[in-house]
């Protein structure tokens, strides 16, 4: 959108990236050195914006970059199209490029390649394969021989990577990706996905494939005073003015959240005449409550009594020791061992997270919503 001076809800790129110089650096020199990445951080703080910004710097004619959304994916079968797909279309310009590599390199598969209006992006792959088959290890060695062939590098990034933590025989399949993935001596991977606990559990447990699989990133926060700057200069620039201490309010009350900074910071542009007041960030604020309580009445609805008791002795400062007899009494959360279960679902819900042996509610927004509503 032309001079639209936050951008909220989509990657964002340009003047609309925020700081990360450090992320975006070591991102840049992991691609252009072949070290596969392992990206972390809870949903909506930017992973996907800071790939596509590293993504622009590294490319060049020795560094080809492929990067697949595996969100879609419910098998692996559908995965090993979408890998095929992309690699093809993103490693070539050339129409027949991409189908000679596909003959070459997946001779054992004979893909069917449907084309579109615009056959250079447009087309699809359909791969009649047997998961089980040692054929499969043409499409994981596709980026690999592609780069050999060329001359250059590849890096593959996959976002949504936490998708095949679902898929059937999924600890099979993962063994299957890193044995092969591992040995590519021209291809490097960068993997990152918005479900946080999922990533923790790929890449942090021992008993599986991915474990230490590369450079793990875990995505901090921005900080106040680069919000800050961003947040005058992006008023300025459209004509507008903000205070420096009305700025920072819009930092603290979102917790530095990156989506929720931009949301929050376009809400009060909206109602600034000339010059943000008090009150429009006061009314910009409850307009971002009011906008994201169906999303939040939603994730709740079909929470248990033990589930939404849990929640309100969060948003009592309650974090940690629900199983002491008072916590247990107060809040009605029944046994120790039901606690245990009420977490991990409430985990798994992303609803809630456990951070430094502190369980919190991740969404700012989201945890002054709850106290308003169990409360009233």
């Amino acid at each position: 959108m032309e001079n639209k001076p936050f951008i909220f809800g989509v990657a964002t790129s340009g003047d609309n990236f925020t700081d990360r110089e450090k992320e975006t650096l070591r991102l840049v020199l992991n691609f252009q050195h072949g070290v596969n990445t392992v990206l972390i951080s809870p949903r909506r703080w930017g992973k996907t914006s800071l790939v596509q910004k590293a993504c622009s710097l590294a490319q060049s004619d020795k560094l080809k970059i492929v990067y697949l959304d595996i969100f879609s994916c419910r098998s692996d079968s559908d995965f090993y199209e979408g890998f095929a797909s992309a690699i093809l279309k993103q490693t070539s310009s050339k129409l027949d490029e991409w189908l000679e590599h596909a003959k070459l390199f997946l001779s054992r598969i004979s893909p069917k390649i449907s084309m579109g209006t615009a056959p250079m992006t447009d087309f699809s792959i359909s791969l009649e394969i047997n998961p089980k088959s040692n054929n499969i290890d043409e499409i994981l060695q596709l980026p690999e021989k592609i780069a050999q062939k060329k001359g250059c590098n590849i890096v593959v990034c996959i976002d949504e990577f936490q998708q095949i933590a679902e898929f059937k025989d999924s600890k099979t399949f993962q063994k299957r990706l890193r044995s092969i993935w591992q040995l590519q001596k021209s291809v490097s991977y960068c993997l990152f996905g918005s479900k946080k606990h999922l990533m923790n559990e790929l890449f942090e447990k021992k008993s599986l494939p991915f474990y230490k699989f590369g450079d793990a990133i875990y995505l901090s926060k921005i900080e106040t005073r680069d919000w800050i700057d961003y947040i005058c200069r992006r008023f300025e620039a459209t004509g507008k003015r903000i205070s420096e201490k009305l700025a920072e309010k819009i930092c603290q009350i979102v917790d530095n959240h990156s989506s929720y900074v931009q949301q929050l910071a376009w809400l009060v542009w909206i109602h600034t005449d000339k010059i943000a007041t008090e009150q429009d960030f006061e009314t910009a604020y409850q307009d971002i409550i009011d906008q994201n309580t169906p999303l939040f009445e939603k994730q709740t609805e079909s929470l248990t009594t033990y589930q939404m008791n849990f929640l309100r002795a969060i948003i009592d400062g309650v974090h940690s020791e629900f199983t002491t007899q008072e916590i247990l009494h107060k809040y009605q959360l029944g046994s120790s061992a039901n606690v245990s279960t009420v977490k991990r679902a409430l985990v798994k819900k992303e609803l809630v997270e456990i951070e430094k042996r502190q369980v919190i509610i991740p969404d700012p927004v989201m945890a002054v919503w709850l106290k308003r509503e169990l409360r009233m």
